[in-house]
Formats: structure tokens, C-alpha cells, sequence
């Protein structure tokens, strides 16, 4: 949790009063700081303490949920007030549901990684088990299993009981890091996009064109789309079906929590005629921005510097062709720490074919139901499992996981295996420090 909303809580209480409100409220990482001296907390001397801070050693501070460094008092405050509103819980009373899968914004995505909370979907599939139906009629509220309930909810979207129905569940991605994934110029996607097509090893992707899914947005420093705007690169989601952060933040608002907003006002369809505790949009457009900028200016967690060695296996074992280490940025970028830099993002935002063991019967604009975006290896040493659907409990299990009838990562396995076993544990290493 930043620091900012803690330390204007303590401006107006004791330095003691905030922390035993953190330590209530359960927003203060332990496993990443630690206290280890306390001066001037006296309830009577709060006129003593020109610094909240002052007298307060923390020791590492939490490197999931790090600002850019460098920000200006602005952007500091935009970020503070969106990291508060990503933990906020919401209620019935605030718009929840009243079908939902989450909600708060860090119950899917714990220090700002990924999980707890895992996503179900659902397709009704052909007999090959994998590949959708043209009738999707059995599934008439949509692919996403929401089963928890708010308010006077009595009933959820679950599985139907029917034939040839395939349920597959996905973590949602980290979300550190991603200001820089939706800085990287087209061009340098579009120019990864070319060369991979001149491959003769089978590896070859392809960007998502996706619409912006949402209304237009009021503030503007990012873009100017409104809804039905085509062709945007898509960025996030698993398969790359949205292109924005902002559009990104409202549809987990809409889709997760059944929050609305302005950006997204309209309540998904439920199986009975309930509606949530509020009238109109339950949230305004400000809190979709400040979680999009809070977002946009998570740093990359600090990494340790990659060894020569280990990058260079990644190279020979054709891993960076599609984890492309480096994209350059905009260099108009609003966030002037992100913009004009080669982001060390270690993807090529290109949607892959992963073969029809990884295959999930959804089809999401232009990424077909074997097709999965290359996922970002930004801060991977803070998962705990891998993949889209958390099934590797391992680096090594991951790679593995990569081999499957017609996947396009098929060589870069045989050349993973074809390496000694020394070798392979520093190329494991590598990626496990990213």
C-alpha cells in the first residue's frame, strides 16, 4: 500500500492511531516492511512531529506496489488515490453484483500480482472438445461464470448442466508494470509482428486488432477513443481483447464486481430480475481514472541484474523471439518517466498459437481459442504459479507446458531440452529474477 493516504491519516491522528488503523484495516504488507523503531507516537505530542515519518526505519519497502520514482506531487497523489481505491471493498450498498466474482480490485490481483482470485469460463464446443460451437444458445448470460451473490440475489451464472461443455479457469495477469505495456509504440509491435511472419521455425504472431469496448472517457491525456473506435493493438486481458488501461480498469469493474460507471454503465444480464443497492452508475469516472493511473504508474519491481550468461541462453533457446526483452516507449507518453525508454517488458504483445492442449474453446476478437497473448515477464518472481490458468507450479513446469500438438513455442522447446542440465538451470534462474 503507498504511503500518501496513510501518512494525510496520520497528519489528522497519531502516528500510532495510523498504524493501528492499517494493521485493522489489514492493507499493510508485513511481508515486505518492517518496524523497527517508533519515535513521537505519544497521543499528546502530536504537534512534535514535523514528519509523520520521522522516527519510522522501514527496511525494504513493498516492490509489487512501488511508484515510478521521480513522480511529481500530481501524479504522486493520482497514485495514492488509486491504490486505495484498488483495495477498497465494495457491498451491495456500493454497487456490488448483485451477481458478481470479486469484490475488490486486490482480491483478483494480491500485491498487485495475480490471484487469489481466479476466473471460470464456459463454451459450448464441437466434438473435438475444443473448438466452438456456431450455437452458443445454452450459454445465453455470456461465457464468465459469476456465482457469488449481493443484495436480494438468490441465484448466479453457473455451469449448465449440458453435453460438449468446456469450463477452463484463468488467473488474471499481474498488473504492475503495465503503464510501460500500453506506452510501447505501435510501430515497434507492428515491426516484432513482420519479422516473426519471415520465421521458418513456426514461430509467428499476430497482433489482436481489438474496438474500444467502453464510452468515451472525460480525461484525455492518454487518448481520445470512444466507443466502437477499431483497430487498437490489443494489449491486455489473456488474449489481448482490450487496448487501454482505462478501458481495462472499467470492464473488471462491469465484469468482476458488477460495478458500473460511466465508462461501462450498463449491468450485465443476471438469471432473475434483481438489480444492486444503487440507482445510475455505481461508481464515478475519477475512480476508474485513478486506478488506471495508479496502473499506469506502478514501476517494474526492481530486479536484480540479469546475468550475461543466462540472457544469453534465453537468446539461443529462442525464448526472447517472442519474449522480446526491450520495446521502445512513446515518447509523448504522459508519464514522462515511462515515455521514450526501451521498457524491458519481455514480450512482443502478439497473440501465439499454443496448440489445442492450451486451447480453451473462447474465441476474443482476433485471438482464436488456441491463441494466447505472450504474457509479459514483468515481476514473474512474485508468482507463485505460471501460465494462464496457474497449472505450472514451476518455471520448468511452464516451459514444459509450452510443448502441445501445433504449438508455435514447439522448437524453442526441443532447443530448451537440448541444452545441458547446467545450462538449463541458468536459464531458469534468469527467468525466475525477472
Amino acid at each position: 500500500m503507498a504511503w500518501g493516504p496513510w501518512i494525510r491519516y496520520a497528519r489528522a491522528h497519531s502516528m500510532k492511531g495510523c498504524l493501528s488503523f492499517i494493521f485493522k484495516e489489514r492493507t499493510f504488507r508485513l511481508e515486505w516492511c518492517v518496524f523497527v523503531a517508533l519515535f513521537g507516537c505519544d497521543n499528546d505530542d502530536r504537534s512534535s512531529m514535523s514528519d509523520p515519518l520521522e522516527g519510522l526505519v522501514i527496511i525494504s519497502d513493498d516492490p509489487s506496489d512501488s511508484p515510478l520514482e521521480g513522480l511529481d506531487p500530481m501524479w504522486r497523489e493520482r497514485f495514492d488515490n488509486g491504490d486505495v481505491a484498488f483495495e477498497a471493498v465494495f457491498r451491495a450498498t456500493q454497487g456490488l453484483g448483485p451477481i458478481y466474482i470479486r469484490h475488490s480490485c486486490g482480491s483478483c490481483h494480491a500485491d498487485d500480482g495475480r490471484g487469489p482470485g481466479a476466473v471460470r469460463k464456459m463454451v459450448v464446443v464441437e466434438g473435438d472438445g475444443i473448438t466452438p460451437s456456431s450455437d452458443q444458445s445454452e450459454l445465453p448470460l455470456g461465457h464468465t461464470v459469476r456465482n457469488q451473490l449481493a443484495g436480494d440475489a438468490t441465484r448466479g451464472v453457473e455451469p449448465p448442466d449440458i453435453d460438449n461443455l468446456l469450463v477452463t479457469t484463468r488467473f488474471g495477469p499481474a498488473v504492475f508494470g503495465r503503464g510501460y505495456v500500453e506506452a510501447i509504440l505501435d510501430e515497434e509491435i507492428e515491426r516484432v509482428e513482420a519479422e516473426q511472419a519471415m520465421r521458418t521455425d513456426g514461430i509467428s504472431g499476430r497482433i489482436n486488432r481489438v474496438p474500444f469496448q467502453s464510452e468515451s472517457n472525460p480525461d484525455q491525456p492518454f487518448h481520445t477513443y470512444v466507443r466502437g473506435d477499431d483497430g487498437l493493438i490489443g494489449r491486455f486481458g489473456l488474449k489481448g481483447r482490450i487496448g487501454t488501461v482505462d478501458d481495462f480498469v472499467a470492464d473488471a469493474y462491469q465484469g468482476d464486481m458488477g460495478v458500473t460507471s460511466p465508462l461501462r454503465p450498463q449491468e450485465l444480464p443476471a438469471p432473475e430480475d434483481v438489480v444492486d443497492g444503487l440507482e445510475g452508475t455505481d461508481i464515478d469516472a475519477e475512480t476508474v481514472n485513478f486506478v488506471a493511473d495508479y496502473i499506469r504508474a506502478l514501476r517494474i519491481p526492481d530486479r536484480v541484474p540479469p546475468s550475461t550468461e543466462g540472457a544469453e541462453l534465453f537468446e539461443r533457446a529462442n525464448c526472447a523471439v517472442c519474449h522480446v526483452p526491450k520495446l521502445r516507449t512513446h515518447s509523448d507518453y504522459p508519464i514522462p518517466q515511462i515515455a521514450g525508454i526501451d521498457a524491458e517488458v519481455y514480450s512482443d504483445l502478439l497473440v501465439h498459437d499454443m496448440g489445442t492442449d492450451a486451447a480453451d474453446g473462447l474465441v476474443e476478437f482476433g485471438a482464436s481459442e488456441r491463441e494466447w497473448l505472450t504474457r509479459p515477464l514483468i515481476g514473474l518472481r512474485h508468482l507463485r504459479n505460471y501460465l494462464h490458468d496457474g497449472r505450472a507450479e514451476t518455471i520448468e513446469a511452464a516451459i514444459a507446458l509450452h510443448r502441445g500438438e501445433g504449438s508455435e513455442a514447439n522448437d524453442s522447446i526441443d532447443r530448451f531440452d537440448a541444452l545441458s542440465s547446467e545450462d538449463q538451470d541458468i536459464l531458469v534462474a534468469f527467468v525466475r529474477d525477472l
